[in-house]
């Protein structure tokens, strides 16, 4: 696993992460904090087979954040118990032997929320997108750019870029 200093240099020399809102406070000495860039509720259902012929991948409709006051520069989501689809404000840039995990943030955890995600391959290009689980009865409140997502590279040997749909998202 990198430590911050390695993650740091990978991000000023190869652009590992782009979009980043402030980059001393997102590193970690293990990782990466990911930002809530945008959050979506689920408004069709999906479909998943073999060979991905007949997948279906709901967009979702997208929550508009509220200000508390207008001056104020972001918004909050108010989040019901449920399912919900978050995109971070982050681009990830993955070379070919580097692979990525992305962790709830303890925080979440600790208010009764957390996030589900999917090994990042190697070569994996754009932003994240994963899956927000909001089971705390009485609802959470995120801020628009709150830091949700904890993500941790691993060098792998060198091998072939993702090439899946999600590339360039």
């Amino acid at each position: 696993m990198l430590n911050k200093e390695e993650i740091k240099k990978i991000i000023n020399e190869k652009k590992l992460i782009e979009g980043h809102i402030d980059l001393e406070i997102q590193l970690t000495p293990n990782g990466f904090d990911l930002t809530a860039g945008k959050i979506y509720e689920f408004d069709a259902p999906g479909a998943v087979d073999f060979s991905n012929k007949e997948r279906i991948v709901p967009e979702g409709k997208e929550l508009i954040p509220k200000k508390k006051n207008p001056a104020d520069k972001f918004g909050w989501w108010e989040l019901k118990t449920g399912a919900y689809k978050v995109r971070t404000n982050e681009t990830v840039n993955l070379p070919n032997d580097l692979v990525a995990q992305a962790f709830t943030r303890t925080t979440l955890l600790r208010m009764g929320a957390f996030t589900q995600h999917g090994v990042w391959d190697a070569g994996f290009r754009g932003r994240g997108e994963f899956v927000l689980i909001v089971g705390n009865p009485h609802g959470i409140k995120i801020k628009q750019n709150a830091r949700i997502a904890q993500l941790v590279f691993l060098p792998t040997k060198e091998t072939e870029s993702y090439k899946g749909i999600y590339n360039n998202i």
